[in-house]
């Protein structure tokens, strides 16, 4: 609506002698209780016109109709300019913008941005909260690369240290040698398994110690199992033969195990980091900084940095004894990945109990000199509840991801089923309809509310085909394929004169999309799309009962109502794929 403001410029130079800037225009969606598209705050003007803000907004509105043929009518409310925008505009925005295949295409604005996520553990499957990490991660990824931007999709796998070690040793003394192959298991859950194994008999263990009078700090430290994982540590540390074999042995289990999760939710990425080449990492960043006088060392040779002027506390950089903390090796990381890619922008992808830790290392790095470092952002979201009862894990503890797409599927499968509307699928058509509708349910239920907010997953509210879900939004989109496949769209000549309202509405939405994906790209939030994908099949569905298509009064109504449909269906295909979320031809 850039020709709105151009205009309004002009009005106010011409009707009270100022000058003003595009910035001191601010352009609303009118309110759907009022008549028209477009709102300007006319307050701000009222100190040039000496007049009241209806007084002045109408004095606007005079000038706009009688100076744009795309104007066709105006009211005030108070200090507010609503604009009536002709059919005609409209009309000729579904043909000459929305319709061509560069519609919602961003040239590549010259700048680079890494977004990492998923960032697994080695020594149990992925859960909940990863399944929220991985789509929000991926969703951002895929809004960024739309807009314009070149993204490099990476994962940092922690994949050494004690917790490694327990799954390990758990395996050597009670696995008596089975693997995946023999077992049927997938991989990250038989690893998992020997990690809960290990708390078990752990848990034993100091209980025995405490029987024998030993206080519980005393058993935790002289239980055997906790001594033996610690110097598994120190040989896997010192490169021993035997315990590497196992551990790669192990950890390759786990990828495999990792890799059909990640197919499962439809997520990749371009570049994978692990934590057992940059643990290293960071003493250099150390050294630099105890120069430069960003850090300085402790009497017992532990270095700090007091950030206590800038509402923070000291940190530890490194440890007395010259190990590395974790703040070490992510200075270390962070350093690696510039190196490697030189990006504008990296987004860490990574729950809100880490806001105080990437605070500090922002900070750090900056302090370091690191230009790049204000490129930083932590992407923090909120953690995932479940409705008490609902889909216990096999240790009652968190939600394993792969039993969650069970669940999901079969959820999706139920309530199909229930509607009998697919007799005529084959048993294969039916089997990927139930996993495209429970990952369109899951991943919009998580990805449709900002990453901040905490939230409550139901399973069964989020595959309802009414609500604000992604079966909705695929059904409408199904609907649309319906239609379109009883009717072949011609070309024609003659554009309609008139709009419905409903046709106006979906026409005035569908013109949002560039807008949706700039906001969203801006505030790493896929929200926002979710949102506007929903809003645009709302505003489908009314549209789509309200009037008819096939049966419509002329061709060239049909005709026009059909490209409505097919521009409809394009860019909720587009907005969902930007949430990783697949919409079916058929449902």
């Amino acid at each position: 609506m850039n020709f709105i403001i151009q205009s309004a410029i002009k009005a106010v130079k011409q009707l009270y002698q100022t000058d003003i800037a595009p910035t001191d225009i601010s352009l609303q969606e009118t309110r759907k209780e009022f008549e028209g598209q477009v709102t300007i705050v006319t307050f701000p003007f009222t100190r040039f016109s000496k007049k009241s803000p209806e007084q002045t907004g109408a004095e606007i509105g005079e000038y706009l109709k009688n100076e744009l043929k795309e104007v066709s009518a105006y009211n005030v409310i108070k200090g507010f300019l609503n604009i009536s925008i002709s059919c005609e505009y409209w009309i000729n925005q579904l043909y000459h913008t929305i319709l061509p295949d560069d519609f919602a295409v961003f040239k590549p604005n010259g700048k680079k941005v890494m977004v990492e996520y998923s960032s697994p553990n080695t020594n149990k499957p992925l859960h909940l909260g990863h399944v929220r990490n991985n789509l929000l991660g991926f969703a951002v990824a895929q809004i960024l690369d739309a807009a314009g931007y070149e993204v490099i999709k990476t994962n940092l796998v922690n994949d050494r240290g004690i917790h490694i070690c327990k799954s390990m040793l758990a395996w050597q003394l009670f696995g008596n040698g089975e693997t995946p192959a023999s077992t049927g298991e997938k991989g990250d859950h038989l690893v998992g398994k020997y990690y809960v194994i290990f708390d078990q008999e752990y848990k034993k263990e100091i209980a025995f110690l405490k029987a024998e009078g030993q206080t519980e700090e005393e058993a935790k430290k002289n239980a055997p199992l906790i001594k033996q994982a610690q110097a598994m540590l120190l040989k896997w540390e010192a490169g021993d033969d035997e315990i590497i074999d196992l551990w790669k042995t192990m950890n390759t289990w786990v990828y495999d195990g990792f890799g059909k999760t990640y197919k499962s939710l439809g997520v990749e990425f371009d570049k994978f980091y692990y934590e057992s080449d940059t643990y290293l990492l960071g003493k250099d960043i150390v050294d630099e900084g105890l120069q430069s006088g960003v850090f300085f060392k402790k009497e017992d040779g532990s270095v700090w940095i007091d950030l206590t002027a800038d509402g923070l506390d000291e940190k530890l950089v490194l440890r007395g004894d010259g190990t590395s903390v974790y703040i070490t090796q992510d200075m270390g990381t962070a350093q690696l990945k510039y190196n490697d890619y030189h990006m504008d922008e990296s987004v860490y992808v990574v729950g809100n109990e880490q806001d105080y830790h990437f605070k500090v290392l922002f900070l750090i790095l900056q302090k370091l000199g690191k230009t790049w470092a204000r490129g930083l952002y932590h992407l923090s979201y909120g953690m995932v509840d479940l409705p008490s009862g609902k889909m216990k894990s096999r240790e009652g503890t968190v939600v394993d991801a792969d039993d969650l797409i069970a669940e999901m599927e079969k959820t999706a499968k139920d309530v199909t089923e229930a509607l009998g509307k697919i007799n005529d699928f084959s048993t294969a058509e039916k089997q990927q309809l139930y996993h495209t509708i429970g990952m369109g349910a899951l991943k919009y239920f998580l990805l449709k509310v900002d990453p901040k907010k905490r939230l409550l997953f139901d399973p069964k509210e989020s595959v309802d085909f009414q609500g604000h879900t992604g079966p909705f939004i695929q059904y409408t989109h199904a609907r649309i394929k319906s239609v379109l496949s009883r009717a072949a769209i011609t070309g024609i000549e003659t554009e309609p004169t008139e709009l419905a309202p409903e046709e106006r509405d979906l026409i005035v939405i569908l013109t949002q999309f560039p807008e949706a994906i700039n906001a969203a790209a801006n505030g790493y939030n896929p929200g926002i799309i979710a949102n506007y994908v929903y809003e645009l099949a709302k505003a489908y569905n009314k549209f789509y009962h309200e009037h008819s298509i096939l049966q419509a009064e002329d061709e060239l109504v049909k005709q026009f109502r059909l490209q409505l449909s097919a521009a409809s269906a394009k860019i909720i295909s587009k907005g969902m794929g930007l949430l990783g979320i697949a919409v079916p031809e058929r449902m």
